[in-house]
């Protein structure tokens, strides 16, 4: 496979990630952070981030419409559902143990 092809299927993938993500809205960022560490806001970041590594000026409200595939304000209000006690207490453990291990 040359470096095109697999830029190519790297693109039409990531493409593939976020058309699943604005597709299940069911899935919260919390559950997504505990369960895999990541979540939409974390792809904004790294989007915002890469485009400014290569000189680009994407900020990070932009870079979340874009994850999002609406402003991120909306998504909130439209979406978001308030984080239970277990969700929290899960988010706590994780961020506690990722201070011991000085993440």
């Amino acid at each position: 496979m040359n470096e095109q092809i697999k830029l190519e299927l790297e693109a039409a993938t990531f493409r593939r990630l976020l058309a699943h993500l604005q597709e299940r809205t069911d899935a919260q960022n919390i559950d997504l952070m505990i369960l895999a560490g990541f979540c939409r806001n974390c792809l904004a970041k790294w989007y915002s981030a890469e485009a400014k590594a290569r000189s680009l000026e994407i900020d990070y409200a932009a870079a979340q419409q874009i994850i999002y595939g609406m402003p991120y304000s909306e998504w909130k209000d439209k979406h978001q559902t308030e984080a239970t006690p277990e969700q929290l207490a899960a988010m706590a453990e994780i961020q506690r143990r990722q201070q011991e291990n000085g993440h």
